[in-house]
Protein backbone atom coordinates (compact mmCIF):
# COMPACT_ATOMS: atom_id res chain seq x y z
CA UNK A 1 0.00 0.00 0.00
CA UNK A 2 0.81 3.44 -0.86
CA UNK A 3 2.18 5.97 1.71
CA UNK A 4 -0.36 8.42 0.21
CA UNK A 5 -2.73 6.38 2.20
CA UNK A 6 -2.53 4.39 5.99
CA UNK A 7 -4.53 1.93 6.27
CA UNK A 8 -4.72 0.53 10.05
CA UNK A 9 -7.44 -2.47 11.03
CA UNK A 10 -8.93 -1.80 15.07
CA UNK A 11 -11.46 -3.68 16.98
CA UNK A 12 -9.51 -7.19 15.55
CA UNK A 13 -10.03 -6.54 12.53
CA UNK A 14 -13.93 -5.29 12.52
CA UNK A 15 -12.73 -1.56 12.07
CA UNK A 16 -10.61 -0.08 9.30
CA UNK A 17 -9.09 3.28 9.10
CA UNK A 18 -8.33 4.52 5.89
CA UNK A 19 -5.98 7.55 6.46
CA UNK A 20 -5.37 10.58 3.58
CA UNK A 21 -1.32 10.78 4.12
CA UNK A 22 -0.10 13.94 2.11
CA UNK A 23 -0.67 16.78 4.80
CA UNK A 24 -0.99 19.45 5.36
CA UNK A 25 -3.82 19.50 2.14
CA UNK A 26 -4.55 16.09 1.69
CA UNK A 27 -5.81 16.41 -1.47
CA UNK A 28 -7.74 13.67 -3.73
CA UNK A 29 -5.74 13.92 -6.85
CA UNK A 30 -5.70 10.55 -9.00
CA UNK A 31 -2.86 9.16 -7.31
CA UNK A 32 -4.88 9.20 -3.82
CA UNK A 33 -8.23 8.24 -5.41
CA UNK A 34 -6.41 5.11 -6.94
CA UNK A 35 -4.85 4.87 -3.64
CA UNK A 36 -8.38 4.45 -2.04
CA UNK A 37 -10.14 2.75 -4.97
CA UNK A 38 -6.80 -0.32 -4.40
CA UNK A 39 -7.93 -0.24 -0.81
CA UNK A 40 -12.22 -0.96 -1.54
CA UNK A 41 -10.80 -3.48 -4.02
CA UNK A 42 -9.43 -5.45 -1.31
CA UNK A 43 -11.78 -5.32 0.87
CA UNK A 44 -15.06 -6.28 -1.99
CA UNK A 45 -12.20 -9.49 -2.54
CA UNK A 46 -11.75 -10.42 1.04
CA UNK A 47 -13.93 -12.89 2.86
CA UNK A 48 -13.72 -11.27 5.78
CA UNK A 49 -15.11 -7.74 5.50
CA UNK A 50 -14.84 -4.91 8.57
CA UNK A 51 -17.93 -3.71 10.02
CA UNK A 52 -16.81 -0.13 9.63
CA UNK A 53 -14.65 1.89 7.27
CA UNK A 54 -13.54 5.37 9.07
CA UNK A 55 -12.41 7.95 6.33
CA UNK A 56 -10.14 10.58 8.36
CA UNK A 57 -6.87 13.14 7.26
CA UNK A 58 -3.62 12.71 8.87
CA UNK A 59 -2.45 16.48 10.66
CA UNK A 60 -4.48 19.32 11.03
CA UNK A 61 -7.19 18.90 7.96
CA UNK A 62 -9.64 16.44 6.67
CA UNK A 63 -8.69 17.22 3.14
CA UNK A 64 -8.57 19.98 0.62
CA UNK A 65 -10.31 18.78 -2.07
CA UNK A 66 -9.64 17.40 -5.18
CA UNK A 67 -7.01 18.44 -7.50
CA UNK A 68 -7.77 21.72 -9.33
CA UNK A 69 -4.93 20.95 -12.11
CA UNK A 70 -6.51 17.39 -12.47
CA UNK A 71 -10.38 19.26 -13.15
CA UNK A 72 -8.78 21.37 -16.45
CA UNK A 73 -9.96 20.45 -19.95
CA UNK A 74 -7.34 18.21 -20.90
CA UNK A 75 -8.07 15.96 -17.64
CA UNK A 76 -11.13 16.47 -16.42
CA UNK A 77 -12.83 13.92 -17.78
CA UNK A 78 -10.65 11.15 -16.33
CA UNK A 79 -11.17 12.77 -12.87
CA UNK A 80 -14.39 12.44 -12.92
CA UNK A 81 -14.53 8.74 -13.82
CA UNK A 82 -11.77 7.57 -11.20
CA UNK A 83 -13.03 9.90 -8.61
CA UNK A 84 -17.52 9.18 -8.79
CA UNK A 85 -15.71 5.45 -9.51
CA UNK A 86 -14.59 5.32 -5.83
CA UNK A 87 -18.07 6.51 -4.60
CA UNK A 88 -19.76 3.64 -6.81
CA UNK A 89 -17.15 1.29 -5.48
CA UNK A 90 -17.73 2.74 -1.73
CA UNK A 91 -21.49 2.30 -2.10
CA UNK A 92 -21.35 -1.19 -3.12
CA UNK A 93 -19.79 -2.32 -0.87
CA UNK A 94 -22.35 -1.84 1.81
CA UNK A 95 -20.54 -1.93 4.82
CA UNK A 96 -20.95 1.23 7.53
CA UNK A 97 -18.95 4.10 6.81
CA UNK A 98 -17.72 6.92 9.00
CA UNK A 99 -15.51 10.10 8.97
CA UNK A 100 -13.39 12.12 11.43
CA UNK A 101 -13.05 15.86 10.45
CA UNK A 102 -11.01 18.09 11.91
CA UNK A 103 -9.77 21.25 10.18
CA UNK A 104 -10.40 21.97 6.42
CA UNK A 105 -13.07 20.02 4.82
CA UNK A 106 -13.46 21.07 1.46
CA UNK A 107 -14.81 19.97 -2.14
CA UNK A 108 -14.17 16.47 -2.72
CA UNK A 109 -13.10 16.09 0.94
CA UNK A 110 -16.81 17.58 1.87
CA UNK A 111 -18.15 15.03 -0.34
CA UNK A 112 -16.51 11.77 1.15
CA UNK A 113 -17.19 12.79 4.52
CA UNK A 114 -20.21 13.64 3.89
CA UNK A 115 -21.20 10.87 1.66
CA UNK A 116 -20.12 8.58 5.00
CA UNK A 117 -22.81 7.37 7.35
CA UNK A 118 -21.50 8.75 10.43
CA UNK A 119 -19.56 11.99 10.67
CA UNK A 120 -17.56 12.88 13.77
CA UNK A 121 -16.30 16.64 13.98
CA UNK A 122 -14.41 18.37 16.38
CA UNK A 123 -14.41 22.31 16.58
CA UNK A 124 -11.57 23.21 14.16
CA UNK A 125 -13.55 21.73 11.07
CA UNK A 126 -14.84 24.01 8.35
CA UNK A 127 -16.68 22.46 5.85
CA UNK A 128 -17.25 24.06 2.15
CA UNK A 129 -18.31 22.99 -1.17
CA UNK A 130 -16.19 26.34 -3.03
CA UNK A 131 -16.79 25.09 -6.39
CA UNK A 132 -18.73 27.85 -7.28
CA UNK A 133 -16.06 30.08 -7.05
CA UNK A 134 -13.89 28.28 -9.36
CA UNK A 135 -16.50 28.46 -12.17
CA UNK A 136 -17.58 24.90 -11.44
CA UNK A 137 -19.81 22.74 -8.84
CA UNK A 138 -19.34 19.47 -7.04
CA UNK A 139 -21.36 16.57 -8.94
CA UNK A 140 -21.24 14.08 -5.51
CA UNK A 141 -22.18 17.47 -3.68
CA UNK A 142 -24.79 17.70 -5.36
CA UNK A 143 -26.33 14.67 -4.97
CA UNK A 144 -25.70 13.94 -1.05
CA UNK A 145 -25.85 17.51 0.54
CA UNK A 146 -29.78 17.41 -0.12
CA UNK A 147 -29.82 13.67 1.72
CA UNK A 148 -28.01 15.62 4.70
CA UNK A 149 -28.98 18.68 4.72
CA UNK A 150 -32.75 19.31 2.85
CA UNK A 151 -32.75 20.51 -0.60
CA UNK A 152 -33.11 24.05 0.28
CA UNK A 153 -30.01 24.19 2.39
CA UNK A 154 -28.01 22.01 0.34
CA UNK A 155 -28.84 24.41 -3.07
CA UNK A 156 -27.55 27.15 -0.99
CA UNK A 157 -23.85 25.56 -0.07
CA UNK A 158 -23.56 24.84 -3.50
CA UNK A 159 -24.17 28.17 -5.22
CA UNK A 160 -22.39 29.86 -2.67
CA UNK A 161 -19.71 27.82 -1.83
CA UNK A 162 -19.23 29.69 1.83
CA UNK A 163 -17.95 28.04 4.67
CA UNK A 164 -19.78 26.57 7.71
CA UNK A 165 -17.70 25.91 10.85
CA UNK A 166 -18.27 22.93 13.04
CA UNK A 167 -21.55 23.86 15.11
CA UNK A 168 -23.41 25.35 12.28
CA UNK A 169 -22.38 21.89 10.10
CA UNK A 170 -24.35 20.07 13.13
CA UNK A 171 -27.25 22.47 13.13
CA UNK A 172 -28.10 21.40 9.66
CA UNK A 173 -27.13 18.06 9.44
CA UNK A 174 -23.74 17.73 8.10
CA UNK A 175 -21.73 16.80 11.02
CA UNK A 176 -23.96 13.87 13.22
CA UNK A 177 -21.99 14.60 16.22
CA UNK A 178 -19.64 16.96 17.39
CA UNK A 179 -16.78 16.45 20.25
CA UNK A 180 -13.81 17.71 21.72
CA UNK A 181 -12.29 14.36 21.21
CA UNK A 182 -13.99 12.74 17.64
CA UNK A 183 -11.97 9.85 18.54
CA UNK A 184 -13.51 9.16 21.81
CA UNK A 185 -17.35 9.76 20.20
CA UNK A 186 -16.55 7.35 17.42
CA UNK A 187 -15.35 4.52 20.22
CA UNK A 188 -18.58 5.30 22.14
CA UNK A 189 -20.66 4.94 18.73
CA UNK A 190 -18.76 2.03 17.76
CA UNK A 191 -19.78 0.16 21.28
CA UNK A 192 -23.30 1.45 21.24
CA UNK A 193 -24.34 0.98 18.12
CA UNK A 194 -21.89 -1.75 16.03
CA UNK A 195 -19.91 -3.70 18.04
CA UNK A 196 -22.80 -6.34 18.61
CA UNK A 197 -24.43 -6.86 15.68
CA UNK A 198 -23.37 -9.00 12.50
CA UNK A 199 -21.52 -7.40 9.92
CA UNK A 200 -23.56 -9.82 7.38
CA UNK A 201 -27.01 -8.01 8.69
CA UNK A 202 -25.29 -5.07 9.06
CA UNK A 203 -23.82 -4.88 5.42
CA UNK A 204 -27.80 -6.11 4.37
CA UNK A 205 -29.32 -3.42 6.49
CA UNK A 206 -27.13 -0.24 5.13
CA UNK A 207 -27.56 -1.25 1.77
CA UNK A 208 -31.46 -1.82 2.59
CA UNK A 209 -31.00 1.89 4.60
CA UNK A 210 -29.38 3.83 1.48
CA UNK A 211 -31.69 3.08 -1.32
CA UNK A 212 -32.22 6.44 -2.38
CA UNK A 213 -27.92 7.34 -2.40
CA UNK A 214 -27.71 4.26 -4.61
CA UNK A 215 -30.27 5.40 -6.98
CA UNK A 216 -29.22 8.75 -7.34
CA UNK A 217 -25.64 7.22 -8.30
CA UNK A 218 -26.89 5.01 -10.80
CA UNK A 219 -29.57 7.27 -12.34
CA UNK A 220 -28.70 10.72 -11.45
CA UNK A 221 -25.04 11.10 -11.06
CA UNK A 222 -24.71 10.07 -15.16
CA UNK A 223 -26.88 13.18 -16.10
CA UNK A 224 -24.79 15.25 -13.60
CA UNK A 225 -21.72 14.11 -15.28
CA UNK A 226 -22.62 14.93 -18.69
CA UNK A 227 -24.11 18.29 -17.23
CA UNK A 228 -20.70 19.05 -16.54
CA UNK A 229 -18.57 17.36 -19.15
CA UNK A 230 -20.57 18.60 -21.70
CA UNK A 231 -22.26 21.56 -20.91
CA UNK A 232 -20.60 23.43 -18.69
CA UNK A 233 -16.80 22.97 -19.42
CA UNK A 234 -17.82 24.34 -23.20
CA UNK A 235 -18.50 27.44 -21.65
CA UNK A 236 -15.32 30.50 -21.34
CA UNK A 237 -15.50 30.58 -17.14
CA UNK A 238 -14.70 27.22 -16.03
CA UNK A 239 -11.48 27.23 -17.78
CA UNK A 240 -11.24 30.64 -16.69
CA UNK A 241 -11.80 30.26 -12.86
CA UNK A 242 -9.98 26.92 -12.62
CA UNK A 243 -6.52 29.06 -14.60
CA UNK A 244 -6.78 31.55 -12.11
CA UNK A 245 -6.68 29.75 -9.22
CA UNK A 246 -3.63 27.93 -10.56
CA UNK A 247 -2.30 31.57 -11.17
CA UNK A 248 -3.44 33.04 -8.04
CA UNK A 249 -5.19 35.52 -9.15
CA UNK A 250 -8.86 37.02 -9.24
CA UNK A 251 -11.08 35.60 -12.19
CA UNK A 252 -12.07 37.52 -15.12
CA UNK A 253 -15.68 36.42 -15.37
CA UNK A 254 -17.42 36.71 -19.01
CA UNK A 255 -20.41 35.10 -17.87
CA UNK A 256 -20.24 32.53 -21.00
Amino acid sequence: MSDTLVVRDEQNGQLRRLILNTPKANVLDAEMVAALRGQLQMVAESSDKPKLLVFEGEGKHFSFGASVEEHLPASVAQMLEGFHAFFRELEALAIPTAAIVRGQCLGGGLEVAAFCGRVFAESSAVFAVPEIKLGVFPPIGALILPWRCGGARASELVISGRSVAAEEALAIGLVDELADDAEQALAAWWERSLAAHSAVALRFAWQAARRPIARALEEELPKLEKLYLEQLMACEDPVEGLNAFLERRPPQWRHR
